[in-house]
């Protein structure tokens, strides 16, 4: 119950108690309510200027915890970014000059994100160009990866199109390299046997009757058999690529016409079949139907041992090995 207050009325000598009137109590109640609530929100205002709300500070706290991830994102990117770089690197350098590929022009690997804005619905934020550059990075190397891709799945299929090129080159010696070689490619003045002038499209093997003949390169057997024109006993192989191999003055044919062969392969022994003046291999290679010399497309400076180890090195599965 609030003090009651009262006041002298010289009038009658008497002190009277004070009554104000409903209204200005009503008044008075008002302003003191205001008051309290402008203090209030006075000291509410220094308290969250200060210290902020609770709401805001977590808030603010995930503000942070963001700004971290994005910048750890980054480091990973530049990551990333140095790894795609070595891996086209070694696409430009190392495997498309190899494999006679042209180089990807820069305007493919980098094709660049101007022009329309792509990324608007990140304006208007407190980080809004930390996103944008984040998100523009991250395509970037999107597109980086897909061109790389792309390019790796070219280069395998040309490293096994140039496989399957260099299996199917006739590209050893047809017998152990330990043996001498005969008589070469060019015009002979003097046949051995017919006594006068006339070319030698191939090159020949002094070899000792019975010695193995090893197929030069993948291909299949056109031809197994005697030949009446002069190579006796003969194997021929297509190679593909217009390349044709021949094996001749055989004593013996271990391959039947249509098998496929593999390099290695022993397709026959040689021998002294045909016109021959003694046990030798006339091995002669065809280049799109015009003979060329042989002796290009092997290297004969090997060991016996390195030979032998290079034939079993290819592993064939083949039932004439």
């Amino acid at each position: 119950m609030g003090k009651r207050k009262y006041f002298l009325d010289h009038n009658d000598l008497q002190y009277k108690q004070i009554r104000h009137p409903f209204w200005r109590k009503i008044l008075h109640s008002l302003l003191w309510i205001a008051a309290s609530v402008a203090l209030t929100l006075f000291y509410l205002s220094i308290i969250q200027n200060r210290f902020g709300s609770p709401k805001e500070h977590v808030l603010n706290q995930k503000i942070e915890e963001l700004r971290l991830k994005y910048s750890m994102s980054n480091l990973d990117i530049d990551r990333t970014l140095k790894d795609i770089k070595s891996l086209e690197s070694s696409d430009e350098i190392r495997y498309r000059p190899v494999l006679q590929m042209e180089p990807i022009p820069q305007t493919i690997r980098n094709p660049g994100f101007g022009g329309v804005d792509r990324y608007r619905e990140l304006n208007g934020y407190m980080n809004s160009y930390l996103m944008r550059s984040t998100r523009q990075r991250i395509e970037e190397i999107k597109n980086m990866l897909t061109v790389q891709n792309e390019s790796f799945v070219l280069i395998r299929e040309k490293t096994d199109e140039w496989k399957f090129e260099m299996d199917h080159l006739p590209a050893i010696s047809p017998v152990d390299p330990s043996f001498r070689l005969g008589d070469r490619f060019g015009y002979r003045e003097k046949h051995p046997v017919l006594g006068y002038g006339r070319m030698h499209y191939g090159q020949d093997f002094s070899v000792p009757y019975g010695t193995k003949i090893y197929a030069t390169g993948d291909g299949k057997v056109t031809e197994a058999g005697y030949n009446t024109s002069g190579f006796g006993y003969y194997v021929v192989i297509d190679h593909g690529f217009g390349l044709v191999s021949i094996y001749g003055h055989l004593s013996r044919i271990n391959v039947p016409k249509d098998a496929n062969v593999k390099r290695g392969d022993v397709v026959g022994l040689s021998g002294n079949s045909g016109t021959s003046s003694g046990p030798h291999l006339h091995y002669q290679i065809n280049k799109y139907g015009t003979p060329v010399n042989a002796i290009n497309f092997f290297n004969n400076d090997i060991t016996q041992q390195e030979f032998y180890e290079m034939i079993q090195a290819f592993g064939s599965d083949s039932i004439f090995r």
